[in-house]
């Protein structure tokens, strides 16, 4: 059994990184450590969060509205930083664990001020604006892709590909295996728009829909996200082909579907990648064009290398391109097989275990610890991936 320790995580405001934060924090738990949480208030709404995890709001400010909006930020940057010191002098965390965005700032400020042990954690293949700050003061890097772009030079020997935290019942698909898809069995097409769907998704998807051949056309079986403002348009275009579809603003039980499903269609944030990629799914990503730093472009490079997925600037999505690849992995024997095969590759179902092993190795363990380690010869070091190892 692990002694108890204690730990602290900060995450931003959106699911991106309140979600893996989630994911570490159940782990932790369930080791028996003790974790806290420290992020803003549109954070802490995000559902997902353990039962036994504490939760903290800090001051964290965002730097934008020019100068006057900086020094409004910097200000409570700062007054963040002083009341996160006290936080971590009470709460006495063995390590603090950032997941980007501005509310994780002030914490890895105060865990370099108390020199307490400290690491980042980046979803994205680009890494974010506060973990490129925060970078080269931090004591290890988890990422979630073989090729991080913004990185800054230096840093390999403190960097660990750990990947993504993935819901179990995402990775219980890939055991499962593909969905059997016989020559004249129903093609079941799964789209999705990100958290409010995307209105590209729904103007091209139905029309493309319409360009394939009768054959293919009568087997196909459609769920689609979509915006609410979209919804009946796109309803109608399917029931205009005699295709159907299941039209929602949200996917409440995304699983089941996934596994249900043969092809995704999707936007390319770091969840929906890791997920499609853990559950071996075959996907044609459109990456979203404005996100931060067009990280989304960056995400699919590793699955579209691998031969899992195809990926489309959204300039580049039109009906013929995309009724031409739906088509031709349709028909083409074995093709939607292999790419699940090679989406499977790219997966990294144990990201959780191996993220949590990580943060214990920033902490010595204390001495009974070491005591029951060397009784039972059998517990694990915190190694990641290829570098895993027998404790000492």
């Amino acid at each position: 059994m692990t002694a108890t320790r204690h730990f602290l995580l900060a995450a931003g405001g959106t699911g991106g990184h309140m979600l893996p934060a989630y994911a570490l924090a159940g782990e932790l738990i369930a080791r028996g450590h003790r974790v806290a949480l420290v992020s803003d208030d549109r954070g802490l709404k995000i559902p997902g969060a353990p039962h036994e995890l504490e939760t903290h709001v800090l001051p964290a400010g965002r730097v934008h509205g020019g100068p006057v909006g900086w020094v409004k930020a910097a200000l409570a940057i700062r007054k963040g930083r002083r009341m996160a010191i006290d936080l971590i002098r009470d709460f006495d965390p063995g390590a603090v664990v950032g997941f980007g965005g501005y509310p994780s700032l002030p914490s890895l400020l105060a865990a370099r001020a108390t020199k307490t042990p400290s690491m980042i954690h980046e979803q994205n293949a680009v890494l974010g604006r506060t973990n490129r700050l925060m970078a080269r003061r931090v004591d290890a890097i988890a990422v979630a892709y073989r090729n991080i772009q913004r990185l800054p030079k230096g840093l390999d020997l403190k960097t660990h590909m750990t990947g993504n935290p993935v819901r179990e019942e995402i990775i219980a698909i890939r055991d499962e295996g593909f969905p059997p898809l016989p020559e004249d069995g129903i093609l079941r097409l799964l789209v999705v728009g990100g958290s409010l769907g995307a209105t590209v998704l729904s103007d091209v998807v139905p029309a493309a829909v319409a360009m394939l051949p009768k054959a293919l056309l009568e087997r196909l079986q459609v769920v689609q996200q979509c915006r609410e403002a979209d919804i009946e348009a796109v309803r109608g275009k399917y029931a205009e082909l005699g295709v159907a579809a299941d039209c929602m603003p949200y996917i409440g039980d995304f699983p089941e579907r996934l596994r249900w499903a043969h092809l995704v269609i999707a936007r390319a944030g770091a969840s929906t990648v890791a997920e499609l990629a853990c559950a071996g799914r075959p996907a044609i990503f459109v990456p979203y064009p404005h996100a931060m730093d067009n990280h989304q472009t960056f995400n699919v490079v590793d699955l579209v290398e691998a031969g899992g997925a195809l990926s489309f600037a959204q300039s580049d999505f039109t009906p013929g391109a995309l009724a031409k690849q739906i088509q031709r992995m349709a028909l083409e024997q074995g093709a939607l097989e292999a790419a699940a095969d090679h989406a499977a590759s790219c997966g990294l179902p144990d990201a959780t275990r191996d993220l949590a092993d990580l943060v214990e190795s920033l902490v010595p363990p204390p001495l009974m610890d070491v005591i029951r380690v060397g009784a039972s010869g059998q517990r694990k070091s915190a190694g990641i991936a290829a570098a895993r190892r027998e404790a000492q």
